[in-house]
């Protein structure tokens, strides 16, 4: 169970301790990517756009990232324009946003581009890949980026910055570490000063395991997130979780590719509301 430190950095920033919801705004093709059509006005428009429909729609977080910039860069590859868009949008959301505590991700493992961002935009926290161990992503080979990210934050003056973190992570294989458990993981996540740590199912929109979940959360003094696969049906399995990360499920159709459906959002908080009273 988290300490009692750990979990009122963690209710101070989203107003609650468990069954955080958090939306997710998954940017359209940037300039430069391969399937960008738009100019960054209409981008950051389109985010603006959702970002509403999570604000009106109560959730108690909202996270960007830019998940259409498919096939994705390698973190030492992904260049300053991305960091620039990214910097602009958020820092739009989180105008539209006010108060809701805003996040980001840049893909594939830009932890230091993130928090970068981040600091520049007055965002609350971002999504770290790689930060202990290693692992085989779809880009490539991620190693452990803790030390280097940590004092980053430092050197930025972002340490308001919090930074929750990937364990075992989707779309990746684990073979190199199949001798440490998940538990085994977080507890070096910890160890290496993460701010939380994030249990997913194997891909996108794919369900975690309740079992590792609860093994994780009953282990650790970190908040646990879970970061994949949370819907109306199962969320009675997660709601003890201290996060729910949610994008694929708020789609339209349930497709992260799709723009964010107001009837989805509205009628997965009114489940979590219920199930959190």
């Amino acid at each position: 169970m988290a300490s009692s430190a750990a979990l009122k950095t963690f209710s101070d920033l989203f107003g609650r301790e468990k069954g955080v919801v958090i939306g997710m705004i998954h940017a359209l093709p940037l300039p430069g990517t391969p399937r960008n059509t738009l100019n960054l006005p209409d981008i950051v428009a389109e985010a603006c756009k959702e970002a509403e429909i999570y604000r009106d729609a109560g959730v108690d977080g909202i996270m960007i990232e830019n998940m259409h910039d498919v096939p994705y860069l390698h973190s030492d590859k992904v260049g300053p324009e991305i960091t620039a868009c990214m910097t602009l949008i958020c820092d739009k959301v989180k105008t539209v946003c006010g108060s809701v505590p805003c996040g980001v991700q840049i893909l594939a493992g830009a932890n230091t581009q993130a928090l970068a961002v981040a600091n520049a935009a007055g965002c609350d926290f971002i999504r770290a890949e790689g930060f202990v161990f290693s692992h085989v992503a779809d880009e490539g080979l991620m190693n452990s980026c803790a030390a280097e990210l940590l004092r980053y934050r430092k050197q930025i003056g972002a340490d308001s910055v919090r930074i929750f973190t990937d364990i075992k992570k989707k779309h990746s294989a684990h073979a190199i570490t199949s001798d440490v458990s998940i538990v085994e993981t977080a507890a070096a996540a910890q160890f290496f000063l993460s701010d939380g740590v994030i249990v997913t199912g194997s891909a996108t929109g794919c369900s975690a395991s309740p079992e590792e979940v609860n093994s994780v959360q009953e282990a650790m003094e970190l908040p646990v997130l879970v970061g994949s696969g949370v819907t109306t049906e199962n969320l009675h399995q997660f709601i003890n979780a201290n996060g729910l990360i949610v994008g694929s499920y708020f789609k339209h159709s349930g497709n992260w590719m799709n723009g964010v459906d107001s009837g989805r959002v509205k009628q997965f908080m009114e489940t979590a509301i219920s199930l959190r009273s």
